[in-house]
């Protein structure tokens, strides 16, 4: 297993807002991620190939399956959880559960695994292009179900955050595509630099606001141990579920592999972005993020044991 800088920062990050819950006076770190936000779907409109997308557009069993499972499968899973919580869905703790289960897919660990698993490439491409861009409503419309009557969402706000900070920098990036997408994919690796700088720093802020409020005082033991069973449920089975549908409409080994890390896959980048669009500036941010980043850590560790597996498969 290689190191990953990522996840490493992510966590260093924690421990610095720990220490220093206040952060850099001298930083407007709203400011910051808010106009963050804004390029990084800029870049993901850019970068978005048209070629690659067309490539994989005629595979239609697999994006039926990896689109339900994404979107309706994986919250209604989220949603079996609610009884092991006692408040109900008053309970923030099932509402970040839930919010994991209601995000896209995400693109550059998708594709990056179904190439190492040697599975169907174009079709991962088209399908990470497409759950990113059908979470950018379905998410929201999900959490809307049952934070629409508290006063931590209204939906006409949250829509409109959605079309300043997300849709019109994706739009005019796809329009500027013709021109510029061959140099964003060229620079792609700083590109992605930059998308972790902004996520790194949106952790960052959640996370020193919810210590200088002491908000994970109210989270014990228990519920930390039950949100990483719950996560570790989630992930395998839907991993093994994707494999059983795969083998029950008969695709075949590649189909099978695009299928099974495509559909299990979870965005931390789109997580860390609808927090902030959907919450604001909310204490409970870091609570929301909670689940979306041990389960990050677990899809790279162990889709990555699976690819290798996939890898070193005789050849047909």
């Amino acid at each position: 297993m290689k190191f990953n800088g990522f996840i490493a920062a992510l966590l260093f990050s924690i421990l610095v807002a720990w220490f220093f819950p206040q952060g850099p006076e001298v930083l407007p770190l709203k400011t910051i991620t808010d106009i963050g936000i804004g390029f990084i779907f800029f870049f993901y409109g850019l970068k978005l190939s048209p070629t690659e997308f067309k490539a994989g557009l005629y595979n239609y069993r697999v994006h039926i399956l990896i689109q339900l499972t994404t979107f309706v499968v994986f919250p209604l899973l989220a949603l079996a959880f609610l009884p092991f919580f006692e408040a109900g869905t008053a309970s923030n703790l099932w509402l970040a559960l839930f919010f994991l289960g209601a995000l896209p897919s995400t693109v550059s660990s998708s594709v990056v695994m179904v190439s190492l698993a040697r599975g169907n490439l174009p079709t991962a491409i088209f399908n990470a292009s497409l759950s990113g861009l059908i979470g950018i409503v379905a998410t929201p419309l999900w959490m809307s179900m049952f934070m629409a009557a508290t006063s931590d969402f209204e939906f006409g706000a949250v829509v409109q955050k959605l079309m300043l900070q997300i849709i019109l920098p994706l739009i005019i990036g796809l329009f500027l595509q013709r021109w510029l997408g061959n140099l964003a994919r060229k620079h792609s690796k700083k590109i992605s630099f930059f998308d972790k700088s902004v996520i790194i720093l949106i952790v960052y802020s959640s996370f020193s606001t919810a210590f200088s409020t002491q908000l994970f005082s109210s989270v014990g033991v228990a519920d930390m141990l039950k949100l990483m069973l719950m996560v570790s449920m989630l992930f395998f089975v839907i991993y093994f579920g994707l494999g059983f549908a795969s083998k029950l409409i008969g695709l075949n080994t590649e189909d099978e592999i695009a299928a099974k890390f495509c559909g299990t896959k979870k965005s931390l980048v789109h997580g860390s972005v609808m927090v902030k669009v959907i919450f604001g500036n909310s204490a409970a941010n870091a609570l929301y993020l909670l689940p979306i980043m041990l389960y990050h850590i677990l899809q790279l560790l162990v889709v990555a044991v699976f690819a290798e597996k996939y890898r070193n498969r005789p050849v047909e």
